[in-house]
């Protein structure tokens, strides 16, 4: 099990609270290195708040979030860190991030995280490849020196134009969509809007890419070209996913792993089969009383 041997991202104790609502109520999990993690839960179980922490759209009221991009986040350092009062750390080749204490800026730009939201969020008058080339605004700023060199072809600048187009087009292939990389993104078909908002996620490089309900208003077909993405991604890139989704389908047919909230506590960690089997989430879903749990049955969730 990679999130128990080799965790990229290792959540101990997270709390949110909201005046007098406990939205997230002391919850642990890891997500494996190259692991598609699933967070399942009925209607207001916590997970996009648990998200919104992840990525710094939230300050969570307690609890701590750490990330090590290519090793295991030992106790020692991240406890080492705590104390220092740093957001982040690097020794060789490693780096180490509390999340929780960074902006939601940094964690996109040093942490490397990227995330979708429930609502599509192109940029629908720009077109297809204009969408994938915004996402690579910090690199191609940065090739410029944060100045104008771009606007006097500096050669720095152009090799990262170069790159950043090459890029874009990588993903535009990899969705069907190069023929219509002129065309304005709010043009697109809603499914191909769905896998283009993915896209784009992917063009800034992220170690952990957080998607929000990504096969929200998918049709079976579309669902399944959504499988097929986000398999690729894992397996051609290596690139870490955490979902929170409520199509079964997908959860259960592509997840390594998945954790179950409900009302802001984790009731359930493990393969899908063990998910899938376990009478508390089963009565989750279905409002089962407490006394009633272990006569219910996964068939519901398959």
């Amino acid at each position: 099990m990679r999130w128990e041997t080799t965790p990229l991202l290792e959540i101990e104790h997270l709390t949110m609270r909201f005046g007098g609502l406990i939205a997230v109520n002391n919850v642990s999990l890891s997500a494996g290195r190259g692991d598609i993690t699933a967070i399942i839960g009925p209607n207001g179980a916590g997970k996009t708040t648990v998200f919104n922490c992840i990525t710094g759209f939230y300050k969570p009221t307690s609890g701590r979030m750490a990330m090590s991009h290519t090793g295991n986040a030992a106790p020692a350092d991240v406890a080492a860190l705590t104390v220092s009062g740093n957001r982040f750390a690097r020794r060789g080749d490693n780096a180490l991030f509390l999340l929780e204490r960074m902006p939601d800026f940094e964690i996109a730009a040093k942490a490397r995280v990227a995330r979708t939201f429930q609502n599509i969020r192109l940029f629908t008058g720009m077109t297809v490849l204009e969408n994938l080339l915004v996402a690579q605004h910090n690199a191609l700023m940065a090739a410029s020196g944060w100045t104008v060199l771009g606007l006097f072809g500096a050669p720095r600048y152009s090799r990262a134009e170069k790159a950043a187009i090459d890029r874009a087009r990588y993903w535009l292939d990899l969705i069907g969509l190069t023929a219509r990389a002129d065309d304005p993104a709010g043009d697109l078909p809603y499914g191909d809007q769905r896998r283009l908002e993915i896209v784009r996620a992917m063009s800034s490089d992220p170690l952990l890419l957080c998607l929000d309900e990504p096969a929200a208003g998918l049709n079976p077909r579309e669902s399944a070209e959504l499988n097929d993405l986000l398999k690729t991604i894992q397996s051609q890139h290596g690139t870490s996913i955490l979902l929170i989704e409520h199509d079964m389908s997908v959860v259960m047919q592509i997840s390594d792993h998945v954790i179950v909230l409900e009302y802001g506590i984790k009731i359930s960690d493990g393969t899908p089969d063990f998910v899938r089997n376990d009478p508390k989430v089963v009565a989750a879903y279905l409002g089962v009383e407490d006394d009633e749990v272990a006569h219910v049955t996964g068939e519901e969730l398959r």
